[in-house]
């Protein structure tokens, strides 16, 4: 069976690790990745000989308005032209800044190509705004998808998993949001905390998602680049209790879901960038989000737990399985979900 040739547009935070992704899946070809200007990473990858994860070429394209003077100047090899990339893949994987990817939309049904979009894109940029685990069949097919945020894709995940191992019923939740990406520079706060207005932009996204689950929730800015954590006291389905064993069986089942605890020295979001730094993971990336055991409590009928999510990383497994689905690769979430685990060695520390 031929591979599935797939692009990536824009090589910024998300796209490194989108390559990155692509590039390891057994089944899937890395044609290429476009960009705008010879930024340090482009840079970084022609030091390396345009080789990225599994020793594959990653040829480079530019988007309309590059120069391609500063290109050649810095003797960056250069393939050829956005509209190139795009008639020579199956489906685009578009990590542009916001709004970019809407634009970029029109040339993609121009050339009859498939794409996946991140989060920063709004919802109308899409047929189905999609999670792998929480409705991947409703992607099948589909020639437009669009992604989760980071904390919104981290979330479902444990959501979900409660959801189909006791139900839910309802979910009440608290970002502890980063500021930042390490590295940027535009932004930042001071010895300061700032919230937003209720609900949160995550909470209505996961009913989006998950519709037969009332949720709301609260977001607070924190100084900090590593990571978000969020908490959230689930409610069971018709009243039922949910009791920890249940949660924390289910949670150690999941394979996206890395169970940890405070007496193992995982104190904190740095804790867990340590750990996969130590781990020798690619830019001190982790794709399953952390969950600390001795979070998980009791509240009457409800349960009370908190996550990390690994913000630059946490997406990249469900976008493989967006691939996957619009391109009816595997028909279920189960299998679709299982090769992208396999491909990206996810839960092998279970």
């Amino acid at each position: 069976m031929a591979k599935v040739r797939v692009g990536v547009a824009g090589y910024g935070t998300i796209g490194q690790r989108l390559a990155d992704g692509v590039a390891m899946q057994g089944d899937m070809e890395l044609v290429g990745i476009a960009d705008l200007a010879p930024t340090l990473a482009i840079r970084a990858l022609r030091e390396n000989g345009m080789v990225g994860a599994n020793n594959v070429k990653y040829n480079l394209y530019l988007v309309g308005g590059a120069d391609k003077a500063k290109f050649d100047a810095l003797d960056i090899p250069v393939a050829g032209s956005f509209e190139d990339l795009c008639g020579k893949v199956d489906i685009m994987l578009d990590s542009s800044p916001g709004g970019v990817g809407a634009k970029n939309k029109e040339l993609y049904e121009k050339m009859g190509v498939k794409a996946i979009f991140q989060g920063g894109e709004k919802n109308s940029v899409a047929d189905v705004f999609f999670h792998g685990y929480a409705n991947y069949e409703k992607g099948l097919g589909q020639k437009y998808l669009k992604l989760t945020s980071c904390n919104t894709t981290g979330l479902i995940r444990t959501v979900d998993c409660l959801d189909r191992a006791v139900g839910v019923e309802k979910v009440a939740i608290t970002i502890i949001r980063r500021v930042a990406d390490p590295g940027d520079y535009h932004r930042g706060l001071t010895n300061a905390l700032q919230i937003d207005k209720a609900p949160s932009h995550q909470a209505v996204d996961l009913m989006t998602i998950m519709p037969h689950v009332e949720a709301t929730g609260i977001l607070v800015h924190t100084p900090v680049t590593h990571g978000h954590i969020i908490t959230v006291l689930a409610s069971g389905k018709d009243g039922k209790k949910i009791t920890r064993e249940q949660a924390l069986e289910a949670f150690r089942a999941h394979p996206r879901i890395r169970t940890v605890t405070i007496d193992e020295g995982f104190l904190g979001n740095a804790s867990l960038f340590k750990y996969a730094r130590d781990l020798g993971n690619r830019r001190g990336d982790m794709y399953e989000i952390g969950l600390w055991e001795d979070s998980i409590v009791e509240s009457g009928d409800d349960i009370m737990y908190a996550i990390n999510i690994p913000q630059e990383s946490v997406t990249i497994p469900e976008t493989m399985d967006a691939i996957r689905a619009a391109m009816e690769m595997q028909p279920t979430r189960e299998a679709g979900t299982a090769e992208t685990n396999k491909y990206l060695r996810i839960g092998r520390f279970k």
